[in-house]
């Protein structure tokens, strides 16, 4: 039994080899050309395509079993057309479900990774890659989750005039907030007002922390390369 299960360990991990690498480079690529491909909030078309290409390779990052590419695939359709066309209907109750289901989807990625990484005890280039993938996947998943609480309270957060040509955040400014919340930055220009707003900045900082903290620290210090292994007897 023990055997089998170090051999379907093995095949999952060779099934997973390079699939955490695109999806962070995907994701690292969506983050650093937000600002280039949105005009009032709505991004281009090449941006989406970018974002449907960002949920395809989410589904793909979890394709090591059956059961795990098949809730993604499903949640990933109604993530697609949200990317695509949800953006011109925010406001109304199908873009916030629509956006729910975003989050879900989100949630959903982090979890199988982060299971799958940390399940491991063999630590590979792959497994930090996902690691990593976890981190940016965080970041967006509150933004999300930001996004929401501002649509459903305009007021959750507090622009200040002299940085800011607007009034109320748009969707980079809570990518932005929720970056620079989990590395216990700051976001110089927006303010939490709301009780909500709050409580989730503080959640996301705690988690932010925690993860950089424990987790990817344990992962480094377990890291062997594939060199240093071979050679050990």
């Amino acid at each position: 039994m023990a055997n089998e299960s170090v051999q379907k360990n093995r095949r999952e991990s060779s099934r997973a080899r390079g699939k955490f690498f695109f999806l962070f480079v995907f994701l690292l690529i969506d983050l650093a050309l937000y600002p280039y491909a949105t005009h009032q909030d709505t991004p281009s078309l090449w941006f989406r395509l970018l974002n449907v290409l960002v949920a395809i390779s989410c589904v793909y990052a979890v394709s090591f079993r059956r059961w795990t590419w098949i809730i993604a695939l499903v949640l990933a359709v109604p993530v697609a057309l949200h990317h695509s066309f949800a953006y011109e209907i925010a406001s109304s109750k199908l873009g916030l479900a629509s956006a729910g289901i975003t989050v879900v989807f989100d949630i959903f990625i982090i979890v199988v990774i982060f299971k799958k990484a940390f399940q491991t005890r063999e630590v590979s280039a792959d497994t930090i890659f996902a690691a990593v993938s976890i981190y940016l996947l965080l970041g967006f998943a509150f933004a999300n989750v930001y996004y929401i609480l501002v649509t459903l309270q305009h007021g959750a957060f507090y622009l200040e005039p002299a940085l800011n040509h607007h009034t109320l955040p748009v969707r980079f400014d809570l990518i932005y907030y929720s970056f620079v919340t989990m590395t216990s930055l700051g976001a110089a220009g927006i303010s939490p007002v709301s009780d909500q707003a709050r409580s989730l900045s503080i959640i996301e900082s705690v988690v932010g922390i925690l993860y950089l903290g424990v987790l990817v620290s344990r992962l480094i210090a377990i890291y062997k390369p594939q060199g240093d292994s071979e050679t050990q007897p």
